[in-house]
């Protein structure tokens, strides 16, 4: 196993867990703020005021009594998630990808019938995925079909990008990638892998998994040195704008890039983890320190962007 010394980390500037929750979490977040984040739902609703498109809305269900409503909406439909609002961690998210007759296919290629995904709501609605184990309301969205030039490089799910957000300020970023180890799913640590990306271009700079370099992608064998985010202005200043929606001061903004809708924001995360440092080869202190010395912040979710583009590009 692989040692680096305390010293070296510091020179980095890496942020450790217990200074991001005592000087950051704790001094940046107000704590009522915390419920529009902790719940997809409410999450939607208030970033929509903001100009923050997210995957489409197509059933909410709150009681029991609705879930014989969901077999009647999804008919038609070829593809949806469906989500727990308070879940974490992707715990209990379901994302059907295809119908064949009466059976519909998951991401992962397994097929499920209606009964399944029934119960699915079921244990949602009993709180099974919730933060706090209490009650629970189901959403179910639009599915994402993610553009083409990030798909590529994926193995089965969606690939997702993370943006840490500080006083507004789009700080630091990665693509996250799943993987065959990861079961589909876009967590590093179940074995997705994390692409750092260029705050001033969207260009990926270092890749990991389980916090080891690589240059290939484990499954596709595609070099992530290539990758090159679309959109990329636009995905900074919705990170942004997320500030003024929810008041946190330091909050992590999964967004992803869908084939039709562009830019499209998943979840933000008032809580988020450090991994993002280990994806970038630096720490995320300078930048944070960068942003707090500021004589006279800018206003906008645009001018707050532009900087960040302008101050903490790495070419």
């Amino acid at each position: 196993m692989d040692w680096i010394s305390p010293r070296s980390l510091k020179r980095l500037g890496m942020l450790n867990m217990n200074r991001r929750n005592v000087d950051y979490i704790a001094r940046y977040n107000e704590r009522s703020s915390y419920p529009l984040v902790d719940n997809k739902l409410k999450t939607k609703l208030v970033v929509a005021e903001y100009g923050v498109n997210t995957p489409k809305l197509l059933q909410v269900v709150r009681q029991q009594h609705e879930i014989s409503h969901f077999r009647e909406m999804a008919e038609d439909l070829q593809g949806f998630a469906i989500k727990p609002a308070k879940g974490s961690g992707g715990k209990g998210i379901t994302v059907v990808t295809g119908r064949d007759g009466e059976d519909y296919i998951k991401a992962s290629g397994s097929r499920v019938n209606s009964s399944f995904l029934e119960r699915h709501l079921t244990n949602i609605l009993a709180g099974l995925y919730s933060l706090a184990g209490t009650p629970d309301v189901a959403i179910v969205e639009n599915l994402v079909e993610s553009a083409p030039s990030l798909a590529r490089y994926s193995h089965q799910g969606v690939p997702d990008i993370r943006i840490i957000v500080f006083q507004g300020y789009p700080v630091m970023a990665m693509l996250r990638l799943a993987t065959t180890a990861s079961d589909g799913k876009a967590n590093l640590h179940q074995g997705a892998v994390g692409v750092g990306l260029d705050i001033g271009s969207g260009r990926g700079l270092n890749a990991v998994q389980f916090n080891r370099p690589i240059t290939l992608h484990p499954d596709t064998g595609l070099a992530l040195e290539n990758i090159q985010i679309e959109a990329w202005d636009e995905m900074l200043e919705m990170a942004s704008r997320c500030y003024e929606a929810t008041g946190l001061g330091y909050m992590g903004v999964d967004l992803v890039v869908d084939a039709n809708e562009g830019p499209l924001l998943l979840e933000l995360n008032a809580r988020p983890g450090l991994a993002i440092q280990m994806a970038n080869g630096r720490g995320l202190l300078p930048r944070l320190r960068a942003i707090e010395s500021l004589k006279r912040p800018h206003f906008t979710p645009l001018e707050r962007s532009r900087f960040a583009m302008d101050t903490f590009t790495s070419s």
